[in-house]
Parts: C-alpha cells; sequence; structure tokens
C-alpha cells in the first residue's frame, strides 16, 4: 500500500518527538528546540513573501504524444552507511548514453515518503521529457535515493520514528549513493554538474547536506523544507564563502503552509548576508502542488 505524504496536520505530529529536529531557532551550540515553536506559530507574512514565477502550465508532467521518452529504472546499491543493499529511482534522459557525460540532479523526498514518493507526487521523468524536447532544461540524470538510511527503510508504522535516520543519510548519500551512481552511468562528476533538491524532510536534508557540501553541489533547492533543517548560522558560518561557491539556490513555501517559518528563517539570513537566492512564496500549503511546481523551475535553471 502506497503511503501519502503526510500533510500539515500529520506534520503536526512531529511536536511529539523527542528533540530530534533542530528548528531555524536553535543556536550554533545547538542547544534543544521546543517543537511548539515550529508549528504552534501563526502564519506572518512579510512584503518578501510572495511569488518568484508563475505556475506550470497544465498538463506540464504528462508526456506529449511525440515527445521522446527517457527511461526509469529501480537500482539496487551497497549501502556501506547502513550495511544493507538499498534502492532508489533513476531517470535517464531520451536518448542516453554511457558514452556521454551528464549532470546529475539528486531529488529528495518527504518523512512519510520513499524513493517512489516523487514520481507519486509529479512523475518526474514524463516532466523532464517534455522540458528536454522543448530544450528548456538540460539533458539530465535524476537520482530519486530513499532518505531513510536505515536497514528497514520502508515508510511504514510510525514514520516520525525513523527522523534520526534521515540524518545519517548524509553518510549514504555522500559515501555510496554518489559513488554507485559514478560508477554505473556515464556522469560528469565535478559539483558544478551536481544539483541536490528536496521537499519538506528532503528539503531540511537538502540545506543541511548541501550548504555543508559545497564542494560537491554547487545547486540547491529547498522546497517546503521541515523542522530538521539546521540554524542558518550553523549551515553558512562563512557567508562569503557560500556566496563564491553556489551557482544557484532556490527555496520556497507555500502561504498556506504551518511550517513557512522556517524558510522565512533562512531567506533573511540569506538576505541579511547578501546571499543570492531564489525566494519564492505562493498560495499552496505543504502539498505535492507546491513541490511540483517548485521542481518544475528549479530543473530549468539547472546546469547552464
Amino acid at each position: 500500500m502506497k503511503t501519502p505524504h503526510l500533510n500539515i496536520l500529520g506534520m503536526a505530529a512531529l511536536s511529539l518527538m523527542l528533540p530530534l529536529l533542530p528548528t531555524t531557532s536553535q543556536a550554533e551550540e545547538e542547544e534543544l528546540p521546543d517543537p511548539a515553536t515550529a508549528f504552534g506559530r501563526p502564519i506572518v507574512l512579510g512584503p518578501d513573501d510572495k511569488p518568484a514565477y508563475d505556475a506550470p502550465p497544465a498538463g506540464f508532467n504528462v508526456r506529449g504524444e511525440r515527445v521522446r521518452q527517457g527511461k526509469l529504472e529501480m537500482v539496487e546499491y551497497d549501502s556501506k552507511t547502513v550495511g544493507t543493499k538499498r534502492r532508489m529511482q533513476v531517470y535517464t534522459p531520451p536518448g542516453y548514453s554511457k558514452n556521454k557525460k551528464y549532470p546529475v540532479l539528486y531529488l529528495l523526498h518527504g518523512i512519510g515518503g520513499d524513493e517512489t514518493e516523487w514520481q507519486r507526487f509529479v512523475r518526474v521523468d514524463a516532466m523532464l521529457d517534455n522540458l528536454i524536447a522543448a530544450k528548456k532544461a538540460q539533458p539530465m540524470i535524476v537520482v530519486m535515493p530513499n532518505g531513510r538510511a536505515q536497514k528497514n527503510d520502508r515508510a511504514e508504522g510510525d514514520v516520525f520514528a525513523s527522523a534520526p535516520a534521515f540524518a545519517v543519510f548524509e553518510r549514504d548519500l555522500l559515501d555510496d549513493v554518489i559513488p554507485a551512481i559514478e560508477s554505473r552511468y556515464g556522469v560528469l562528476t565535478d559539483r558544478e554538474n551536481r544539483a541536490l533538491a528536496g521537499l519538506s524532510m528532503g528539503g531540511g536534508q537538502t540545506l543541511n547536506f548541501g550548504l555543508t557540501n559545497l564542494d560537491t553541489f554547487a545547486w540547491i533547492g529547498a522546497f517546503s523544507p521541515a523542522p530538521n533543517t539546521k540554524a542558518p548560522a550553523v549551515l553558512i558560518p562563512n557567508p562569503a564563502e557560500t556566496k563564491a561557491k553556489l551557482k544557484l539556490l532556490v527555496l520556497t513555501c507555500g502561504n498556506k503552509d504551518g511550517l513557512i517559518n522556517i524558510s522565512q528563517g533562512m531567506h533573511a539570513y540569506l538576505k541579511e548576508h547578501e546571499i543570492p537566492h531564489v525566494w519564492h512564496v505562493d498560495g499552496l500549503g505543504h502539498d505535492g502542488e507546491h513541490w511540483g511546481h517548485a521542481l518544475h523551475f528549479f530543473s530549468q535553471q539547472l546546469f547552464r
């Protein structure tokens, strides 16, 4: 049975967790957060909290009749981090050849999802087939791993209990997922040709892992990042270095999303330190429609 992504009411159950998930109010010494500050605040919008791009056209993720089809496959890899074989979905663009080298987008899911979640929300393969055919996106490989780095990585039972495994995934991503992809596919292996993006819990992972590994990722997209997001000052202790290394940072949230304060705090820090980024707030909530729109925009900016 498929596990849908958790909505705001479901996410509110995170407030019952032990203090495992840091918030943007957390200081550098990693003091324990008060979960109520993440979920109990009213939504207060500021002058910057507005759309930065238009919604995609209807049918953006339905493959056009004459559009060439890429390939979507499930791949197993050995995870030394977890000590077991794990799975990830991999999209290769139309006309893929291992004799060519492609940039790679690593795309992370939310706390209630797995390696199939993005396909349930967006149909990533069809969306990218359309964009590549229209020459609006570069041909790229997209890797959708399972961000729950534990031996039973299924989204079942109390999914909140697996929150610590999402932090462990940083090592799995860097030490196991990326090497597995680079050994099996024709990929470019420099930082300028690697992107990292994610929704909700995966958005928090993206900021936590991406901003602290800018020698690995130059393109970052965080869509509705969740309370696992570390404090901006922890992730960006040297704003000048971050500014110099980032090719693109896209930060998005809906104005009906009860977690918007997390993204607002990150935006405020980036703005204060003059770190270029796209800050997009639309009229949606913590939902698949928002994430699909965000990915549609983000994927068109990559690797240019």
